[in-house]
C-alpha cells in the first residue's frame, strides 16, 4: 500500500493558496468524477458551477446515456463554537450570481488535490481546517462527498450546515423556477424527495435520496429544517461566453445540519433511487485501489502517460446487460462511433482492456446498417445516426489494432462477415452518395447539406466544411481497410481472398499517389474530385493520416512524405495540436469563441484539435528519423494537465497563441491518441 499511496502522490495535481484564491484560475480549473457507467460530477475547484453541465450528480439513467442532472450542490457552512461561546460561521462554496461571487469559500482554500479523489481543504481561522472529497460508487447513480474536521482548537465545537440544491432536468438544459414543491420522506437521517417528470429522459426514479453517514452508521441527531424556497440567478458563465442562456434556478427543499468531530468524517451520500449501502460508500473511498489496479495493467511508464492512462479509463463505460463503449468527452458528449474508433487503442488496448475493446467493436458491429456503423446514438431515443464516412473505416483500424495485441484470437472471424459486407457496400454504394468510384478505385462521399467527415460542423442548412469528393484521410483510411482486409484473410486462411485485396489495396495507392499529390510542395489535396470538378487545395492537417496509419497509401521514403510533414509543420503545428486550416487562408479563424454560429464557423478552420498530434508525432518520426522531436511535440501537452480540465486534455485549442484550451475540458481522443503515440514512440511496446 505504501508503494501505491507514493505512486499515486506522483500523479496527483496540486493546487495551492495562490491558485485558488484567484477567482479567474479557480473558476477556470474543472475536476471530474465518473461512476465508470456515464454518471458523473463535476464542477470549479473554486466551487461555483460554470457550465449547465457541472454539477454534484448527473445521473445516467438510461445508462450509459438518458443523462439528468439531480442533485446541483451542496452549500456548505462551517460553524463554529468557541469556549467562551462566541459563535462564527464560515461559508465555504461559491456561487456566481449577477454582478457578483458570493460566497467567496474559495478564499479560505489552502490545498486541492486530485487524486485519489478531488480533494479541498480549507483553514477559516486560525487553528481550524475542514476538508471534503468527493467519489462516485463505480456502476451506481451516486456520489459521495466526505467531510473531515481536521484540526479544531480545545473545547471548541463544530457543526455542518449543508442546503442540498436540487434540479430535475436533462443534462443539456437549465432549471427554471416553478410552483412545484418536492415532497420528502424522512427516515433517521435518510431524506428521499419525490422528483417531478423530466422532459425527455426516461427512467427516472421515484426519488433522490439523501443520507448522512458517520463511521459507517446513520447519525441519530440529524437536524432537518424543512424550508422549501428557489434560489434564483445562478450563473453560469462558460454558458454566457457561448452565446447561450447562462441563468439557472435551484430548489433549495431545507437545511440539515450535525455536529462534526475531529478525525471521525461524515459522508453525505446522494442517490437516484435507494440510498448507498454504507459498505459500498467505504469501497467507493477506496480510490487508491482502483487507481494501482488500472495502472498494474496499463503499458504507460512515466509520469506523464500514467497520467494520461487513468484520464483516459475515465471514458470507458461498461455497463452490465448493456453496451460497452466509450464517452466522447464530459461533461456533454456521449458515445460517438468516430471518436470511439479512434479512441479505442488508447483507451482500452494501452490499458489492458482487451475484453473492452471487443465488446466496444462487437457492439457497434452489432448495430451496423447499409455497411455503416453509428456516428453516434442519441442522448435520447433509440434510433442511431448514420451520417459519417470515416466512423466505419477507423474501424477496421481499431479491430486490426486489437488483433494485433494477440489477446483476442477470435475476433478476426468474428468481425470477418460485417468487415466483407461493409467493403461490399462501399463498393455498390450506400448512403449519402458514399460510393468506391470504379475507375480509379478511390472511395467518393458526400451530399449537399450532410456532414461526413470528422469536420463536421453544422449550422442549420450551412454545412461549414461540406467536402464532397474524395476526401483525403477517408482514401487513407479506405487503402487502410483494405490492407487490413488482405491481412484478416491471411490470418483466416484464406488465400484467394487475401491476393484479391492486396491487389485491390495496391490499385488504390497507386491512383492516391497520382491524384492526390500537389504541384506546390505542400504535400497532398485535402479533397479531390469536387463538385466544381477541381480540387481543394486548403492546407489542413487530414494528410497526416495518408503517413501514419498501419497501412498508409504514402511510403515513408517517398518525396512527398517529407512535403507533407514540412507543410504540417509550418502551417499547422503548435504546441497544443494541429490547426485545421492554415493561418494564410482567408477563411482561417484564429479564436474559438463567440455564439454557436460563430464557434462552428471556427471549429474546423483554424481551431487547433490536440488529437492529430499523436499521427503526426508518429508520422514526422517515421520521415525524419527524430523520435525525441516527436516525443518533444506530445510532451507539450503535459503542462495542460492542470489548467483546464484538470489531469485530462481539452477538445479544442485557439488556433492563434495564446492558444486557450476550449471545447470539452476532457475529450477521450485528444488522451488517446497522445497516449498511444507516446507509448508507440517509446519503442517498448507498440499499439499500432
Amino acid at each position: 500500500m505504501s508503494q501505491q499511496l507514493e505512486d499515486i502522490s506522483v500523479l496527483t495535481v496540486q493546487l495551492d493558496a495562490g491558485v485558488l484564491r484567484a477567482d479567474g484560475s479557480a473558476l477556470r480549473r474543472e475536476w471530474l468524477v465518473t461512476n465508470g457507467a456515464g454518471a458523473f460530477a463535476s464542477g470549479t475547484v473554486a466551487g461555483a458551477n460554470t457550465r449547465r453541465y457541472h454539477g454534484l450528480l448527473t445521473a445516467a439513467l438510461n445508462a450509459p446515456l438518458g443523462r439528468a442532472l439531480l442533485l446541483s450542490k451542496l452549500e456548505e457552512v462551517l460553524e463554529i463554537t468557541l469556549p467562551g461561546g462566541s459563535r462564527q460561521q464560515f461559508p465555504l462554496s461559491c456561487n456566481i450570481y449577477p454582478g457578483a461571487i458570493y460566497p467567496q469559500g474559495n478564499h479560505l482554500l489552502t490545498e486541492w488535490t486530485s487524486r485519489p479523489e478531488p480533494k479541498w481543504t480549507w483553514e477559516p481561522c486560525t487553528g481550524v481546517t475542514f476538508s471534503k472529497r468527493i467519489t462516485m460508487p463505480q456502476g451506481l447513480n451516486a456520489v459521495c462527498v466526505e467531510y473531515s474536521l481536521c484540526s479544531l482548537p480545545e473545547g471548541a465545537v463544530a457543526r455542518l450546515l449543508i442546503n442540498p440544491l436540487l434540479a430535475w432536468r436533462d443534462f443539456h438544459s437549465h432549471m427554471k423556477a416553478c410552483s412545484t414543491l418536492l415532497p420528502v420522506s424522512i427516515s433517521g437521517s435518510r431524506l428521499a424527495f419525490t422528483l417531478p417528470p423530466i422532459q425527455n429522459v426516461t427512467g427516472l426514479p421515484t426519488a433522490l435520496t439523501l443520507e448522512v453517514l458517520c463511521d459507517g452508521a446513520t447519525l441519530a441527531d440529524l437536524d432537518w429544517k424543512p424550508a422549501p424556497e428557489w434560489y434564483y440567478n445562478f450563473q453560469h458563465t462558460w454558458e454566457s461566453d457561448r452565446g447561450l442562456d447562462s441563468s439557472e434556478d435551484l430548489y433549495c427543499p431545507g437545511q440539515f445540519a450535525f455536529a462534526i468531530n475531529p478525525r471521525k468524517p461524515v459522508v453525505v451520500t446522494a442517490a437516484a433511487g435507494n440510498a448507498v449501502p454504507a459498505d459500498t460508500v467505504t469501497l467507493a473511498f477506496n480510490s487508491a485501489d482502483r487507481i494501482a489496479a488500472q495502472l498494474k495493467h496499463s503499458l504507460a511508464s512515466d509520469t506523464f502517460t500514467r497520467q494520461l492512462s487513468l484520464s483516459a479509463a475515465e471514458f470507458l463505460v461498461k455497463v452490465p446487460n448493456k453496451r460497452t463503449t466509450i464517452i466522447a468527452g464530459y461533461p456533454w458528449f456521449g458515445d460517438w462511433g468516430r471518436d470511439t474508433m479512434i479512441a479505442l487503442p488508447g483507451v482500452c488496448l494501452v490499458n489492458g482492456e482487451i475484453d473492452a475493446a471487443v465488446e466496444i467493436l462487437s457492439s457497434f458491429a452489432h448495430a451496423a446498417d447499409r455497411g455503416m456503423i453509428p456516428n453516434r446514438f442519441p442522448d435520447y431515443g433509440d434510433t442511431p445516426e448514420y451520417n459519417t464516412v470515416d466512423a466505419t473505416l477507423w474501424m477496421f483500424n481499431a479491430i486490426w489494432l486489437t488483433h494485433s495485441t494477440g489477446k483476442a484470437p477470435k475476433l478476426a472471424a468474428q468481425m470477418w462477415p460485417l468487415l466483407e459486407t461493409i467493403i461490399q457496400a462501399h463498393q455498390q454504394g450506400t448512403r449519402h452518395n458514399i460510393h468506391v468510384d470504379p475507375n480509379d478505385k478511390l472511395l467518393f462521399a458526400g451530399e449537399q447539406g450532410v456532414q461526413l467527415t470528422w469536420m463536421d460542423a453544422k449550422v442549420g442548412d450551412w454545412v461549414v466544411t461540406p467536402r464532397i469528393g474524395k476526401p483525403v484521410e477517408i482514401n487513407a483510411l479506405w487503402h487502410n481497410a483494405l490492407c487490413i482486409m488482405a491481412k484478416l484473410a491471411e490470418v483466416l486462411e484464406k488465400i484467394d481472398t487475401a491476393k484479391y485485396y492486396h491487389q485491390l489495396a495496391a490499385q488504390t495507392a497507386v491512383n492516391f499517389l497520382q491524384k492526390f499529390v500537389r504541384d506546390d510542395g505542400k504535400g497532398l489535396y485535402d479533397v479531390i474530385d469536387c463538385p466544381s470538378g477541381g480540387s481543394d487545395s486548403a492546407v489542413r492537417p487530414n494528410q497526416v493520416f495518408a503517413l501514419s496509419l498501419p497501412f498508409a497509401p504514402i511510403p515513408k521514403d517517398h518525396p512527398v512524405a517529407r512535403q507533407i510533414v514540412n507543410a504540417v509543420s509550418t502551417e499547422l503545428l503548435t504546441p497544443c495540436g494541429l490547426r485545421t486550416l492554415s493561418p494564410h487562408d482567408s477563411a482561417y479563424r484564429p479564436r474559438y469563441t463567440g455564439s454557436p454560429l460563430q464557434r462552428d464557423g471556427a471549429y474546423h478552420q483554424g481551431t487547433v484539435w490536440p488529437w492529430l498530434l499523436g499521427a503526426f508525432a508518429e508520422a514526422s518520426a517515421a520521415v525524419t528519423g527524430d523520435k525525441s522531436a516527436s516525443l518533444a511535440m506530445l510532451e507539450q501537452l503535459h503542462s495542460q494537465l492542470t489548467t483546464f480540465g484538470i489531469g485530462s486534455l481539452a477538445e479544442v485549442f485557439d488556433g492563434d497563441a495564446p492558444h486557450r484550451p476550449n471545447g470539452c475540458p476532457a475529450q477521450a481522443w485528444s488522451v488517446a491518441e497522445t497516449l498511444r503515440a507516446w507509448i508507440n514512440l517509446k519503442g517498448d511496446k507498440t499499439i499500432g
